[in-house]
């Protein structure tokens, strides 16, 4: 039977290669299309690069979206709809590198998902700036399943360790 409850799904977007503004709006386009409805998306931010050397800054956003699809399914539209905006490869072992586009699932309503190929919460999130601070734009108070703590507590959390 398929699932046909409405999920809420958080994606972190990133871009520093080419037109990142536009990359982004194909993007959520592509998401609309794919993925679901977007409840909320937050604006752009400009960004450093992090975790490797690049003089590309990003352009970063997150948005919340309801989908009746699984978690599973989502991992593979947003890995579609990056082939087909132009990406070519994802980053292994935290060798990261310029990318045309990144889509992330960083929750999937409140589950903890521990796979091979799909960790849900995002397991790197909470450490993220670029993150964060979208996310607490649109959603402040969603909690963490892992921490327990809202979005908004873990970027206070995060400038304070800065």
């Amino acid at each position: 039977m398929p699932d046909h409850d409405v999920h809420i799904v958080f994606l972190g977007l990133g871009s520093n290669l080419g037109d990142k503004q536009q990359n982004i709006e194909r993007a959520y386009r592509q998401i609309k299309k794919r993925i679901g409805k977007i409840v909320s998306q937050s604006a752009f931010y400009i960004t450093q690069p992090e975790g490797f050397e690049s003089e590309n800054e990003f352009v970063n956003s997150v948005c919340e979206v309801a989908t009746t699809l699984s978690a599973r399914e989502v991992l593979q539209e947003t890995q579609e709809i990056e082939k087909k905006l132009g990406r070519t490869k994802k980053s292994h072992d935290r060798l990261y590198a310029d990318r045309l586009i990144d889509i992330d699932i960083l929750l999937f309503d409140n589950l903890i998902i521990e796979e091979p190929d799909l960790i849900v919460p995002h397991p790197r999130f909470h450490l993220r700036d670029f993150v964060l601070t979208p996310f607490a734009e649109i959603s402040p108070n969603t909690i963490h399943p892992v921490f327990d703590k809202s979005i908004l507590q873990l970027k206070n959390e995060l400038e304070q360790s800065m």
